[in-house]
């Protein structure tokens, strides 16, 4: 791909994923288009569908929150790496809620299933670094974990922010030895 059109497409994603955490009920691919400075036959030739563009934001997403866990250990002692990437995954949940919609058509149990495998991995690697450290417990499944996390976000909801960190903090503590 063409350094320009990489760009359109990383802009266009952006964009869409803005508009998705925005609150906003629909996202009209007239709205990405204009928003990203293309024209909507360049957000077509990269996204036919709005599908394939609420795919792709959640594609993008995922991938930066499974590779956010292993940058946030390296920069972070295990702990604190933790509770960062549980932020993190808040940003991911927020993302989801504005594409729900689109993505019930392309999200098969299946997928869930394998997404949260690929999650559990990267939850693991830091709890195995917290635990090497003795700031973790080691008697901890890195699936639980990511339950947990969902579970937060899933019924505090965007709107109460607090009581979501709160939450995380409780979970945090039951991690540690």
């Amino acid at each position: 791909m063409r350094s320009d059109a990489r760009q359109n497409r990383e802009r266009l994603i952006t964009v869409a994923r803005e508009a998705f955490t925005s609150g906003e009920q629909k996202v009209s691919m007239d709205y990405v288009a204009r928003a990203a400075g293309v024209g909507i036959g360049t957000l077509y030739r990269h996204f036919p569908t709005r599908e394939a563009l609420a795919e792709a934001v959640y594609r993008t997403e995922f991938t930066a929150l499974r590779d956010n866990a292993a940058e946030l250990l390296a920069a972070l002692p295990p702990d604190a790496a933790l509770r960062a990437w549980m932020d993190r995954f808040g940003e991911y949940v927020a993302a989801k809620r504005g594409m729900a919609e689109a993505l019930r058509a392309l999200i098969t149990a299946t997928t869930l299933s394998e997404k949260r495998a690929e999650l559990a991995e990267a939850a693991g690697a830091v709890l195995d670094a917290g635990a090497a450290e003795g700031v973790l417990r080691d008697d901890v499944e890195p699936e639980d974990v990511v339950v947990g996390i969902i579970g937060i976000y899933s019924s505090t909801g965007p709107d109460r922010p607090e009581q979501t960190s709160r939450l995380l903090d409780l979970l945090m503590d039951g991690l540690r030895p």
